[in-house]
């Protein structure tokens, strides 16, 4: 496959890895397993926020799974409520990453994701002292995402932040993002185009697939014979899902429709506190979902929801999507109507848009789809077929697998000095 004799050495470095139930770690633990038919795979990652239950793994040190070797640190775990906690947790997780990486035998490509953002400093650290090819692999571009969802206030640190972050994504050998949103504001920070790949998240098409008769997860819940809106994934500050709740209020006499919340995040007992002291019975919350039943809770939605605020659409893309459309689900995508995610449902057909502040027009959406089953059934039998078109797994494991055997037979790219930057720290307007 290369010059080498051996199989190249591909070293990943992120917190979320398997067994966590947390998108990114799944996402990156079917990459990685899929990728080491062809390379000898290794992942430095932390611990897992959230197992499901029965799952048994080792929670420090070296295992192999699938093909993977797993370097698992020890860091810190302080509650994700506490800003300091999350400082002290990201500390010294990147520590020991720092430490665990630079006392390893020398990979042949370094790929950092961005649990935590940090982690594009040591690919950059890495890069200079081991000569390494490095891939910046962005689920989220920070730290603008921070900036924009007031995490993190404009200003000196904010600034600072961004030039050495642009910095590392200007030096790097690739850098690859989820979406042609993200794709243009990377490249106005002065990221050579060349070097930024589009290569989109993915849904498992042998483990995700419609369970639309007898489906257990609606038996289980006291859910057959109801008009099911779900919202699936991280419930936490980022999304706003207050309107959720809002356009809830508005049906609360329709009588057949249900808001089903499925997840856990920072903003869970916040809105589970919204509901109760609205009296809606009409929502309710339901925990993650082991991997192994995605097929039948999210095929249990008539609809889906899926958020994507506008202050942040060039930032991130919502890898939920794939697994709503892989389910055969239409979806209600909250975006601007501008955006990549907008376009996607509105242009295929997947779904209808609403504005992410609009609540009326949300309760009229969801009343539609109750009322129309047969836009219900063609959007659905869309989704599947653009999933199975558009967003397989294997689709974008041979993309980085190709992009990765690139890299190992071709020379280290020299570090890029840095440009100019803008004093303003977000989105590109």
């Amino acid at each position: 496959m290369t010059h080498l004799s051996r199989r190249p050495r591909i070293l990943f470095v992120n917190r979320s890895y398997w067994p966590d139930v947390e998108a990114t770690g799944q996402l990156l633990a079917e990459l990685c397993e899929d990728l080491a038919a062809d390379f000898d795979v290794h992942v430095v990652c932390g611990q897992p926020r959230k197992v499901v239950e029965g799952v048994h793994f080792r929670p420090t040190g070296q295992s192999i799974r699938n093909g993977v070797t797993i370097h698992r640190v020890r860091h810190s775990r302080f509650d994700k409520a506490s800003f300091a906690g999350r400082l002290v947790n990201m500390l010294t997780f990147q520590a020991a990453c720092t430490w665990k990486t630079l006392r390893a035998p020398r990979p042949d490509v370094v790929v950092t994701e961005t649990d935590p953002p940090l982690l594009c400093l040591l690919g950059g650290l890495l890069k200079r002292l081991r000569r390494t090819p490095l891939v910046c692999y962005l689920q989220d571009v920070y730290p603008d995402v921070a900036v924009a969802l007031g995490k993190l206030r404009p200003g000196l640190v904010a600034r600072t932040l961004r030039r050495a972050f642009f910095a590392v994504y200007r030096s790097s050998d690739a850098v690859v993002v989820l979406s042609e949103d993200m794709r243009r504001l990377i490249a106005a920070g002065g990221v050579d185009a060349e070097r930024i790949h589009v290569i989109r998240n993915w849904v498992d098409l042998d483990a995700v697939y419609p369970v639309k008769q007898d489906n257990s997860f609606r038996r289980e819940h006291g859910l057959v014979g109801k008009f099911v809106v779900m919202y699936s994934g991280n419930i936490g500050l980022s999304q706003r899902l207050e309107q959720v709740i809002e356009a809830a209020a508005l049906l609360r006499d329709r009588d057949d429709i249900v808001l089903a919340m499925v997840g856990d995040g920072a903003d869970r007992r916040r809105l589970q506190r919204v509901a109760a002291e609205k009296n809606l019975p009409n929502v309710r919350f339901f925990d993650y979902q082991p991997k192994s039943q995605l097929a039948e809770s999210l095929s249990a939605a008539d609809v889906h929801l899926v958020v994507l605020r506008p202050e942040v659409k060039q930032l991130l893309m919502p890898s939920k999507l794939y697994g709503v459309l892989a389910s055969g689900t239409p979806a209600i995508a909250l975006a601007d109507a501008e955006c990549e995610l907008a376009a996607t449902v509105s242009e295929n057909d997947l779904g209808l848009v609403t504005a992410p502040d609009d609540t009326r027009a949300l309760a009229a959406a969801i009343e539609r789809y109750a009322d129309e089953p047969e836009l219900v059934a063609r959007q659905g039998d869309n989704a599947r077929a653009y999933a199975a078109g558009h967003c397989s797994r294997e689709t974008s494991a041979a993309a980085i697998s190709s992009l990765l055997t690139r890299l190992v037979c071709q020379p280290v790219a020299l570090p890029i000095p840095a440009g100019p930057q803008s004093a303003v720290c977000g989105p590109a307007r």
